[in-house]
């Protein structure tokens, strides 16, 4: 009996066990604040070490840019207009079959801890701790299994990597476990730990070609947005200026909101860590106050500012996602663990003068998407074919072993991760996004990508973008009037009255 418990809990018989998955998502993590897709920005070793070891995927996309409905796709494998999650707004139905459910139900440890983001308390989970809202960077609170909400010493990415390896240590060793780790960072407002500040904040970033594009000759959602850096990026809460430097400024002065959450955001700082940070956002409220930039000159700033900000927080993720695989690696933990790397959606990083993400363009639409199974998926390996994170939740159900409902929209990448096949039988991928009187005010539209080409219809001004991706990657020039382009534009309006059927999608879209 004692050789038959030894034998089950051995190394050898827990390799031959269901693998552990551990999906990682940061938010707003544009892949090319990740080295393995771009050096040019920053350094991101370990991130980079899942794709040293194993694959990244070069063509991954969303299907609604937007925190809430991202999450609410990745437990169910369907579009927002299937789950319900169609905007930031709408409550998630919890009583749905969800992907941590079914693995539950074929003998997995499920858990989620971070940012949630759903409104509805988790199910399907024998653990989680989750972030209110939007959660906090500094001192965050969480919201535990028993609905009680308490505040956590220290940075959130620090703290939701602690969160989770404790859980690690303490499940059940001789089951299998699914583990979601769910970032904050870096959400807006990026605020970053001080060690990271101190690194960044006299670094200096290449301008994007578009920085200062103009709207002139653009359709109805370029000239409505509200996401772009130079009006919209808010000094004081957005990047830390001290209001004072700024209320004798007219065309620089924040308001009364923008004030009270920068004073509400410092506060929540340990106080000797706060004035070593005030110390150093001292530097820009001191350089406005001297030159009182404007125009072209004060959006140079803003960028260059709102970088140093953003990539100290992905500094931080980089450093946390360290420590996970050191853990794996330390506990006999890697080589049956596949662990997924993702965002919840890409992000603008002064590309088109803007920062956030919504649109359809590929900044925003486009995900990092990094995949690791020691002795499964080959090391260094590069996969350009079209997915979509309707794709994760089949994805990983096939890896467990467990059935794929029908009723999931997305399709197994496993033989692509097994390089069994090389293409999925799906041509193009769906679009669509809902939200307008929200954050941002981006025109609600929708459309497909191919390889080659991609249509949007922004169905509340009736208006058509169609861009030639081989031409024009930047989705620059708007090709949808161009006679040359007809036929094109005729054909893939017809695809994408197909594809909407094909997803059962039966809300009306303006002229579609």
């Amino acid at each position: 009996m004692r050789l038959l418990v030894l034998l089950l809990i051995s190394p050898v018989f827990l390799a031959a066990q269901k693998p552990n998955i551990i999906y990682i998502m940061s938010d707003d993590h544009d892949k090319d604040a990740i080295s393995a897709y771009t050096k040019t920005l920053s350094q991101t070793p370990n991130i980079d070490r899942l794709a040293k070891e194993g694959m990244l995927f070069k063509k991954a996309f969303v299907g609604n840019s937007i925190c809430a409905p991202v999450r609410a796709t990745i437990l169910t494998g369907q579009h927002s207009h299937m789950n319900g999650q169609i905007d930031n707004s709408v409550r998630f139905d919890s009583s749905k079959i969800t992907l941590p459910k079914l693995l539950h139900q074929a003998g997995y440890q499920t858990a989620i801890v971070g940012k949630w983001h759903l409104k509805s308390l988790p199910t399907g989970f024998d653990y989680w701790k989750i972030l209110p809202g939007q959660g906090l960077y500094f001192q965050p609170r969480f919201i535990d299994m028993k609905n009680d909400t308490a505040t956590y010493k220290g940075y959130a990415t620090d703290v939701i990597t602690d969160e989770a390896l404790s859980w690690l240590d303490s499940r059940k060793k001789a089951e299998p476990f699914f583990l979601m780790l769910h970032h904050k960072a870096p959400h807006r407002y990026f605020f970053p730990p001080l060690k990271y500040l101190e690194q960044f904040h006299n670094k200096s970033f290449p301008e994007p070609s578009t920085l200062y594009l103009d709207t002139i000759g653009r359709g109805s959602a370029w000239k409505v947005q509200t996401m772009s850096i130079l009006p919209d990026m808010k000094l004081s809460s957005d990047l830390k200026v001290d209001p004072a430097y700024l209320m004798d400024i007219p065309h620089l002065k924040p308001d009364s909101a923008e004030i009270a959450y920068y004073y509400s955001i410092m506060n929540r700082i340990p106080e000797e860590e706060r004035k070593q940070i005030k110390e150093i956002y001292k530097e820009r409220g001191e350089l406005l106050q001297h030159l009182k930039p404007s125009g072209k000159e004060l959006l140079k700033y803003k960028y260059q500012w709102y970088m140093q900000d953003f990539l100290a927080c992905v500094a931080s993720v980089d450093e946390n996602i360290g420590r996970l695989l050191n853990y794996l690696d330390k506990n006999d933990l890697t080589k049956n663990t596949l662990v997924v790397y993702t965002s919840d959606q890409g992000f603008y990083m002064g590309e088109n003068g803007w920062f956030d993400k919504r649109f359809m363009y590929d900044k925003s639409m486009q995900i990092p998407l990094l995949m690791r199974w020691p002795g499964k998926i080959k090391a260094g390996s590069v996969n350009k074919t079209l997915v979509q994170n309707i794709d994760f939740a089949p994805t990983l159900l096939d890896v467990a072993g467990v059935k794929i409902p029908e009723w999931m929209q997305g399709l197994s990448l496993k033989p692509l991760l097994l390089q069994t096949k090389t293409t999925l039988p799906r041509k193009e991928i769906y679009y669509r996004f809902y939200e307008y009187d929200g954050d941002h005010t981006v025109l609600p539209h929708l459309g497909i990508r191919r390889n080659d080409y991609k249509l949007i219809y922004f169905y509340t001004a009736d208006e058509w973008d169609l861009y030639n991706l081989k031409k024009d990657p930047n989705e620059i020039n708007n090709v949808y009037h161009r006679k040359e382009y007809q036929k094109i534009a005729a054909d893939m309006k017809k695809q994408l009255q197909a594809v909407k059927k094909k997803y059962d999608d039966i809300e009306p879209a303006g002229n579609l």
